[in-house]
């Protein structure tokens, strides 16, 4: 079986820092994929976009309210990775109140495009943007993947379910995700 690996990049984020006075104290900072992968098993999912209905309403805050299940399974963290910049994830977070889920920005598409699933969604006026899928992910290494089905430009509906939190930890749970 041929190991998968979640690409090498480095993201561009904006971080909190107390240092810097008023209204906006973030600075940049660069992550790579090792410091958000290295030595922890994670769930990585991806959705089209921040703020989007079926993100919003459902994924995210059900990835955030069952957190505590996934760590019962061996899981040190649960990101979200969107082709959005950093003001637009960290707004995104803000206004969903997370204190759980950890979201990555994908702002230039190419962790995306590295993972075989950038598309256009020019249909909707959103451009290029992420297929929805999750994956069980050990050390950088991927142990279970969960693609929706229909994987192509501008589709015309947004398949939810085969990535949703409650398919992926019932994966866990049932010992499906451990590595190959």
């Amino acid at each position: 079986m041929t190991v998968r690996k979640v690409p090498d990049v480095t993201f561009r984020t904006r971080v909190r820092d107390e240092s810097i006075e008023g209204p906006n104290p973030f600075r940049w900072e660069d992550k790579t994929t090792a410091d958000f992968f290295g030595g922890k098993r994670v769930v990585l999912f991806s959705l089209p976009g921040a703020f989007t209905p079926t993100c919003s309403t459902y994924q995210l805050p059900d990835f955030e309210k069952l957190y505590p299940e996934f760590q019962a399974e061996g899981i040190d963290e649960i990101y979200c990775i969107s082709v959005n910049d950093a003001f637009v994830m960290n707004a995104w977070g803000k206004a969903q109140g997370l204190k759980n889920v950890k979201l990555i920005p994908d702002g230039s598409g190419e962790f995306t495009r590295k993972m075989g699933m950038l598309v256009a969604k020019d249909n909707l006026g959103f451009g290029m943007r992420s297929w929805r899928y999750a994956a069980v992910v050990n050390n950088g290494v991927i142990e279970k993947w969960f693609e929706e089905e229909g994987f192509s430009d501008n589709c015309d509906s947004d398949p939810y379910g085969v990535s949703s939190p409650q398919n992926v930890l019932d994966a866990l749970k049932k010992g499906e995700a451990q590595a190959a």
